[in-house]
């Protein structure tokens, strides 16, 4: 536990200098503007390659991780019947969860209406400048299949396994879905074998856990380095002059954001799960930093798995299967920032959204949400189609595009913090009902520590 608080803190210092140095660069391009330029050349030609080297050991190990981790989850029920009430209680939750996200963004957004405070010429220069990014994301958003029931087993069930697995460009980390469903099924099919080859099977999913969980540590060794250069290049490339104009949609969304994450997740803690929220939060920082700096909630599975594990003291099988399937599924944060992104733009074009429009919404969002690819910027085609059906102007994508990146480090922060909440939640859900062995050294499910 000292070693990964110790890790965090040297990440948040990292970050730190990251930020400073970045607001320093904007300070000397404010009066020197090709320091400004060329700082921007170097970001991309070094900082963001060596964000990335971290990133890619990361995405190296989701796959074999999320199967090992999650078939051995299975086969250590002991029984096929007990993944139907585990499931039940994570998809119920994982609903729950998204609904009132997304509600609490549409509020905040009807508040403060941001898109009534933006001028109209920082509208023109927004749209100009970044038009051709949202015309891109709008003709992959048009390119999306629309939500169906042949979709959704098109989703889980795929007629190439392999080929969803392994991602259909250099560039695709894969669909994570399709292979959740055939670890369960590989679990549910390895607990009817003898016990002792069943204990083969176990051993042997065991062990590769362990061996992707020592990637994971030598990808965090470069933590404290890669992430104050992404950080860097992020803030150096949006300026303050973007953030200036959006300010009000910013500040909406980081509140709406901080709400959620701090303010109902603390309630589950204490009154679902029977914990500390204080000590819930504490315990989950480096996974938080984590999913903060890599903007991605696939890369940040590993690390959520083993502090789930390690430090929350979860069952296997429950930290497994929820925290799997919430990388694809739980996405709260994504969820919200959608609801806020329509409103907003749609406030900025003047079009009023009735108070029906907005709950239709706020069920899209969460559907919509499923589908996200658990990447940096993954939700972009999925909110261009959302705007279309609201008769939205989806070029107004080009508004928000430019802090995009920052608010999306917010709002997987919150994705993955609520995947680890859900966990817990479902965990001690399971534990009451006698689904789970109790594990030594858990946390009681009795009175909540001072």
């Amino acid at each position: 536990m000292s070693k990964s608080i110790s890790l965090a803190n040297r990440i948040l210092i990292g970050m730190a200098i990251g930020i400073v140095a970045a607001l320093f660069t904007l300070g000397i391009g404010h009066f020197h503007a090709p320091t400004l330029d060329l700082m921007r050349k170097v970001s991309t030609a070094v900082f963001d390659p060596f964000g990335q080297v971290f990133l890619r050991m990361l995405f190296f190990v989701v796959m074999p991780l999320v199967f090992a981790s999650l078939t051995a989850g299975v086969v250590q029920l002991g029984r096929p019947d007990r993944i139907g009430p585990l499931a039940l209680r994570t998809f119920v939750m994982f609903f729950a969860n998204m609904a009132i996200g997304v509600t609490i963004g549409l509020l905040m957004m009807n508040l403060l209406e941001p898109g009534r405070h933006l001028p109209q010429a920082a509208t023109a220069q927004l749209l100009a400048e970044y038009g051709g990014a949202a015309q891109s994301i709008t003709e992959r958003g048009a390119a999306q299949p629309s939500m169906s029931l042949s979709l959704i087993v098109d989703m889980f069930m795929p007629r190439n396994l392999l080929g969803a697995i392994a991602g259909h460009e250099r560039g695709s980390i894969g669909e994570v879905l399709p292979l959740i469903l055939f670890a369960i099924l590989f679990g549910a099919a390895a607990t009817r074998l003898a016990d002792t080859r069943r204990k083969q099977v176990l051993d042997a999913l065991e062990t590769m856990a362990e061996i992707m969980t020592k990637i994971v540590d030598f990808a965090l060794r470069l933590a404290p380095y890669a992430v104050p250069a992404m950080i860097y290049s992020v803030i150096v490339k949006v300026g303050l002059g973007v953030l200036a104009a959006l300010s009000w949609f910013v500040i909406g969304c980081t509140v709406a954001f901080v709400l959620h994450l701090f303010g109902t997740m603390s309630l589950w803690m204490r009154f679902l799960a029977k914990r500390s929220p204080l000590e819930f939060f504490r315990t989950i920082r480096p996974v938080l930093i984590t999913a903060f700096s890599t903007s991605s909630s696939n890369a940040t599975l590993p690390t959520a798995l083993a502090s789930a594990r390690d430090d929350l003291k979860l069952s296997e099988s429950t930290s497994s299967f929820v925290l799997s399937l919430g990388t694809t599924m739980n996405m709260s944060g994504t969820a919200l920032f959608e609801g806020c992104v329509v409103l907003f733009i749609a406030q900025v074009f003047g079009i009023d959204l009735s108070l029906s429009q907005q709950v239709i919404l706020m069920l899209l969002a969460v559907l919509s949400a499923v589908a996200v690819a658990g990447i940096p910027g993954g939700s972009l085609p999925l909110i261009a189609g959302l705007l279309t059906t609201f008769g939205v102007p989806p070029e107004g994508l080009g508004i928000i595009i430019g802090v995009d990146r920052i608010l999306d480090m917010m709002r997987t922060t919150v994705n993955v913090g609520s995947d680890v909440a859900t966990a817990v939640v479902v965990d001690q859900q399971m534990r009451r009902a006698g689904l789970l062995t109790q594990i030594p050294n858990a946390p009681p499910a009795g009175p909540l520590p001072d």
